[in-house]
């Protein structure tokens, strides 16, 4: 053991987006239960190469006892990787965000290919960075905040969530949260809105539109719940929650 230069992680920061992980060259970072994590201080050199690719600012190079890097041990991690798992762990596990591991989805048709859905779509525009936030649709609405993936993975999206409400869509990895959270805030301080839900996907990176959302509410001093609903890759609803 040995006072050095190594990663910080402050948990309460981090969303899980994974950006920080292809910028570790030593495998020494992980997305685990939603959060980023050091798995190991052997791995880390203390050098801060994935610092910069934290759109959270949650990573800091800090001082501290730990033990020594060692390169033998890193090479021990990406051979373990590499034999277990291959490239599709390493996009999962140590190479990338959880979000953007490609996969494959069979699917068996159960229904009839002729069934038509009639569009609950009641307004224009729906991304969040056009609309305004004293669009008259707005007004004392039931307001729905979609991770824009999901009208793809859910089917039923347009029966089971869309009707009746108004719509601002938005991807929180792609997209600058700080502006969704102006623009949410001024929504729900402008419109008395009946209630809030959200949609996001699985993915941890999707927890940036629902965090995004909270944070709207609560710089509003509106108390209204937030309806959390999350959609899994597959199209089934994996849990909800109110925030």
């Amino acid at each position: 053991m040995a006072t050095r230069k190594i990663v910080e992680i402050n948990e309460n920061k981090c969303n899980g987006c994974g950006l920080c992980i292809p910028n570790c060259a030593e495998g020494a970072l992980q997305i685990i239960d939603g959060k980023a994590k050091l798995i190991g201080d052997v791995l880390c050199d203390g050098l801060g190469a994935c610092l910069g690719h934290c759109p959270q600012d949650a990573i800091n190079i800090i001082e501290r006892d730990a033990e020594e890097f060692d390169e033998i041990e890193v090479e021990k991690r990406m051979n373990k990787v590499e034999k277990n798992h291959g490239h599709e762990s390493k996009l999962h596990h140590g190479g990338g965000c959880p979000g953007s591991m490609m996969r494959n989805i069979e699917r068996k048709e159960e229904v009839s290919e002729d069934i038509k859905v009639t569009s609950k779509l009641r307004q224009w525009p729906v991304q969040l960075t056009l609309v305004s936030p004293g669009a008259p649709y707005f007004k004392n609405a039931d307001l729905l905040i979609t991770a824009d993936c999901v009208p793809y993975a859910y089917a039923n999206y347009h029966n089971d969530f869309l009707k009746d409400k108004a719509v601002v869509v938005g991807c929180p990895k792609l997209d600058d949260v700080d502006s969704y959270v102006r623009k949410l805030t001024d929504i729900i301080k402008s419109n008395d809105l009946e209630s809030i839900t959200v949609l996001r996907m699985e993915v941890p990176c999707c927890g940036g539109i629902s965090m995004a959302a909270k944070t709207a509410r609560d710089a509003s001093g509106i108390e209204i719940p937030i309806k959390v609903v999350t959609v899994g890759i597959e199209g089934e609803i994996k849990g909800k929650q109110y925030l």
